[in-house]
């Protein structure tokens, strides 16, 4: 088993003010993020223009910070806000959802999409290839944060996490490494490499859905569920959420290719 490298959460402070490693995570999230979009918006049918590509990464900063608040309340501390409403606005106290996330994402896309007069499945294919590293980053703060670790287990590789942060003191699966290599590099790879050849529309948007329900559903049997969430059945909530993100993928591409056939676009 490994000891977790002492990795302070904060990577520097000036004077009173800290920047702490997680938000450095999520500004290389948005970095990445503007990067894939300007590469693809370089392409001779890119759906959004370089110069869309800031206002697209607002509009998406808002829907994944919203967003992601937003469900890990609601599908995680549903109980626990009713009881404490002005929770949800206290987001230093932590707790963010990918799946929240991607909800606020979407919105965020639905409304974007409509100001500047572009097919929403279209925007979301745009979209789909920038998320990836984001969300390798963030998993990264995650285990720099010693938080959303895994299971306990005897592998070779196993992490013990400071008692401060884990009472238990025992060998822990360190799933948050696994995300990010699947849901973020492994992911990115696979969203990117499908996206840089011509596409039916919603085809983009459904490889990153079942691709990251994937990913995520198998990386749950080895990662702790959040505390005081109960279990449906045998499946996490992590793995609840993901089944409806899987079946829409599939349609979305079963739909893509069968009007691709039909000679029209999935709007």
């Amino acid at each position: 088993m490994l000891q977790y490298p002492d990795i302070d959460p904060i990577a520097f402070s000036i004077g009173s003010f800290s920047v702490h490693w997680y938000g450095i995570m999520y500004l290389l999230a948005f970095v990445s993020a503007w990067l894939v979009a300007m590469h693809r918006a370089k392409q001779p049918d890119a759906l959004i223009t370089k110069a869309q590509v800031e206002n697209l990464i607002t509009y998406g900063a808002f829907g994944v910070i919203l967003g992601g608040r937003f469900g890990y309340v609601v599908f995680y501390n549903f109980d626990y806000w009713l009881t404490d409403p002005l929770w949800l606005f206290r987001v230093w106290e932590g707790g963010m959802s990918f799946h929240g996330g991607l909800i606020g994402v979407i919105v965020a896309m639905l409304i974007y999409a409509k100001r500047i007069g572009r097919p929403f499945i279209g925007l979301m294919d745009f979209v789909a290839p920038m998320v990836p590293l984001g969300l390798g980053f963030g998993r990264l703060g995650n285990f720099i944060g010693q938080e959303l670790w895994g299971r306990v287990t005897d592998v070779p590789w196993a992490v013990v996490f400071p008692k401060a942060m884990d009472p238990e003191g025992v060998a822990r699966h360190p799933s948050q490494l696994y995300q990010a290599g699947l849901e973020g590099l492994v992911l990115f790879v696979i969203v990117f490499w499908f996206s840089a050849k011509p596409r039916p529309r919603g085809a983009v948007s459904g490889i990153f859905l079942v691709a990251y329900a994937t990913f995520r559903f198998a990386i749950e049997f080895v990662r702790e569920p959040d505390r005081g969430v109960a279990l449906v059945g045998w499946m996490t909530r992590g793995q609840l959420l993901c089944v409806p993100m899987f079946l829409v993928g599939i349609g979305l591409l079963v739909y893509a290719y069968m009007a691709s056939n039909k000679g029209s676009k999935v709007e």
